[in-house]
């Protein structure tokens, strides 16, 4: 009897709890989007979004519009093919060039996403002979570039210098001429939560390790101008960044110094065999840029604006949520709990989206909370209104 080859897939699917199937959701754009019908039942009114990553609420500025509109109307609507082939366009080499002298790096490639330019990143920097050494809480992405690399993968506890500096002190006097790539995060997406960067790149100093910081959640609000924890400082190899948050455009880039941009150019099939990144969101990267060099007090003014909110929220009986960036996890520890309190909030008029396993360890489901810069007055009254009146306690 012939086996149906699907039957193991629907075996495990059917394994998956209904509290951690994942649902597409529709939203109307606007000012506050507004749920469309579907299974859930009729459609709400609208909803304040307290969920996105448009940190700095460009992706309706007129200025990155227009310029998106003008590159349509240039160079239209894709680039039409790789980078090395006949995809780069002149909106391409000056957002690189753009990018690299804000950064304070020699090089500068874009990539159509985030994703695509992690594991170009880790692909670059380790592979089967490495040894990678990863905080415990780095993006996926990052963890799919390690496995695709076949380097041996050590964690370390989340942003613990002291763990970072035991694994890399065992290795170097273990296995002295291997490789070793230290990876973390300069804004971490789930916790909020942000490393010591300066012991963590004198660590990788001092026993001659390669550094990779994923900067997507921290360019444009941490840093000097908002250019990163990176910016101006020694020892870090390559940066990750991203144009689908605070740049509210799409896609992505690796910052590097010295040879490993060139080594990037020249072996990275991330890279090589991708289409290239479609000019209206190049250019609209671009325009984001410049908003930020002409006003680079942005990102700090949200940052002021997120500590109020930690100390509301902690004031109103929640814990406090680390970090100092515009992420507030609110921490409820089961899966239920956290999808009621999604429900509850959306029946407010508040988007603050439940975050589960895998996404996050299993026991430490949570609402995540994001800040943005145009966020109407009374938000932060309308969301403790709302977490006062849900029937459960909040999690101190």
């Amino acid at each position: 009897m012939d086996r149906d080859p699907l039957e193991s897939i629907q075996q495990a699917l059917s394994l998956v709890p209904e509290q951690r199937q994942r649902r597409l959701r529709t939203f109307r754009p606007g000012p506050d989007a507004t749920l469309l019908p579907g299974e859930a039942g009729p459609p709400r009114g609208p909803l304040l979004d307290l969920a996105s990553n448009d940190y700095l609420g460009l992706s309706s500025h007129p200025s990155l519009k227009a310029a998106a509109m003008a590159a349509i109307q240039r160079e239209g609507v894709g680039s039409g093919g790789s980078r090395l082939v006949s995809g780069t366009r002149p909106c391409h080499v000056s957002l690189e060039a753009a990018l690299a002298q804000w950064l304070g790096r020699e090089r500068v490639l874009l990539f159509p996403s985030g994703f695509q330019a992690n594991l170009a990143a880790v692909l670059a920097l380790a592979d089967r002979h490495s040894e990678v050494i990863a905080d415990r809480l780095i993006h996926h992405s990052l963890l799919v570039g390690v496995q695709a690399s076949g380097a041996c993968l050590r964690r370390f506890r989340h942003n613990n210098l002291a763990d970072l500096r035991r694994l890399l002190q065992r290795g170097a006097r273990s296995e002295p001429q291997r490789r070793r790539l230290v990876v973390s995060e300069s804004l971490f997406s789930m916790e909020g939560t942000n490393p010591d960067l300066a012991g963590i790149a004198a660590a990788c100093q001092e026993f001659g390790a390669l550094l990779l910081l994923d900067e997507a959640h921290g360019l444009g609000l941490l840093g000097p101008g908002g250019r990163g924890l990176a910016w101006g400082l020694a020892g870090v190899s390559l940066v990750s960044g991203t144009f689908g948050k605070a740049f509210g455009a799409g896609g992505a880039f690796l910052a590097a110094d010295g040879p490993v941009g060139e080594w990037l150019l020249q072996t990275s099939g991330a890279f090589r065999y991708t289409t290239a990144l479609a000019p209206p969101l190049a250019a609209a990267a671009a325009a984001a840029l410049e908003l930020l060099q002409a006003d680079p007090g942005q990102g700090a003014a949200l940052l002021r604006r997120a500590r109020r909110w930690r100390e509301a929220l902690a004031n109103a009986g929640w814990r406090r949520p680390p970090g100092e960036g515009p992420v507030l996890p609110l921490h409820v520890g089961e899966d239920a709990l956290a999808l009621d309190l999604q429900r509850h909030l959306e029946q407010a008029g508040l988007l603050a989206v439940a975050i589960r396993p895998p996404t996050v360890p299993p026991g430490t489901a949570r609402l995540r909370l994001v800040l943005r810069r145009d966020l109407p007055h009374g938000s932060l009254e309308r969301l403790l209104q709302a977490l006062a009146a849900w029937p459960h306690a909040p999690i101190p």
